[in-house]
């Protein structure tokens, strides 16, 4: 299991820096890291990542494969019963914020856990997604990101795609501001599947649409010309996307609670945010339309 998933995973990682190098003309900061024997937490992987790009102004994208001797809380949510078992972790997680800011931030995220609990079987699952982050909506590029979704998805199973854009618009929601952080994607967690094997192909679809599902917005956007007024935007809603991860975001909460390496872990971080006191947007702007038309959640494949 460790070798096929890892094979893939660090191909994945390599297939998805070639394409964002080759965008942004800046080449990533690449830094293989290890944890010795004998921490509670060991494992090894490669973090990626870029600031002050011509396109990206920062982004990364990390391989992590972890073994640790007991599961966080955060990983047994949803299964209590392998509460403090012994594990192991292995992902590709991405986050790219550009500067322009009509050119959206995206996430990406594929996982496999597998916990040992002992007397007790090994069990395997699988978790991910990817989800966009627009700052100034285009109804295109949405349709777009949503299309490759449902497409990756109804390879394996026409039901999944249903059932997983509503799990993400549920997701990437701030609970304390009543409001999305984008307009969704897909999402999945805790997927054993019918076995192993379904869970592993429904990690690599997930894995491959991402190129194609983002990089033809950003081939759209990228030379849009902006100024103060949409970067001060980008860096208020940046600021939400600030509070989701670090409040809500398992991902972010499992990483800090087993030990692992923070600098990788907050690669997530955007290099600019802002807070305002009781902003609103003002009436009938592209501001305001993203708040009405684009964070409430759509069916934007039927759109």
């Amino acid at each position: 299991m460790h070798t096929d998933v890892r094979s893939y995973l660090l191909g994945l990682q390599g297939r998805i820096l070639e394409a964002l190098e080759a965008a942004d003309g800046v080449a990533f900061r690449r830094e293989l890291w290890t944890r010795p024997p004998g921490d509670d937490l060991q494992g090894d992987g490669a973090t990626s990542v870029i600031e002050e790009g011509n396109l990206f102004e920062r982004g990364g994208c990390n391989f992590s494969s972890v073994r640790g001797r007991h599961l966080p809380p955060s990983a047994t949510q949803h299964r209590p019963e392998l509460a403090g078992a012994p594990f192991d972790a292995m992902g590709v997680s991405l986050v790219l914020h550009p500067r322009n800011p009509f050119v959206p931030t995206v996430h990406l995220n594929v996982r496999m856990l597998i916990a040992r609990p002992e007397g007790r079987p090994t069990v395997a699952w699988f978790g991910g997604g990817m989800d966009l982050t627009p700052y100034y909506g285009f109804e295109d590029d949405a349709r777009h990101f949503h299309r490759c979704c449902k497409q990756a998805l109804d390879a394996i199973d026409p039901l999944l795609h249903p059932r997983f854009k509503a799990w993400c618009d549920m997701y990437f929601y701030l609970k304390h501001r009543k409001e999305a952080r984008g307009i969704g994607g897909i999402f999945f967690d805790d997927h054993t599947g019918q076995d192993f094997d379904d869970g592993f192909r429904l990690m690599r679809a997930v894995g491959d649409a991402f190129l194609g599902a983002y990089m033809p917005i950003v081939e759209r956007r990228r030379a849009l010309v902006f100024g103060e007024r949409e970067r001060a935007f980008q860096a208020l809603r940046r600021g939400r996307y600030v509070e989701f991860n670090l409040v809500w975001d398992r991902g972010t909460l499992f990483g800090l609670q087993s030990g692992g390496r923070t600098e990788s872990i907050l690669m997530s971080m955007p290099p600019v945010a802002q807070w305002r006191y009781d902003w609103h947007p003002e009436p009938e702007t592209p501001e305001a339309r993203l708040y009405e038309d684009f964070l409430p959640p759509r069916d934007w494949i039927g759109a």
